[in-house]
């Protein structure tokens, strides 16, 4: 069950990876869930990004409501 803290970093490293700090408490709890991962593109600077479980969980909540 994710906490809606949670669920809203999920929310916003969909739309808006770019915008979130690293540290982020939540970050810990998405990536021992596995809906989120860090990545590294061409730069050096890891960033996260959701995962394709991350994204059937945010399509299945968005079903719902």
């Amino acid at each position: 069950m994710l906490s809606p803290h949670e669920l809203a970093t999920l929310l916003l490293l969909k739309d808006a990876p770019g915008r979130i700090e690293m540290d982020r408490a939540e970050l810990v709890a998405l990536r021992a869930l596995e809906l989120v991962v860090d990545e590294s593109p061409e730069s050096d600077i890891a960033y996260p990004r959701v995962t394709p479980r991350g994204d059937a969980v945010l399509r299945a909540i968005a079903r719902v409501y």
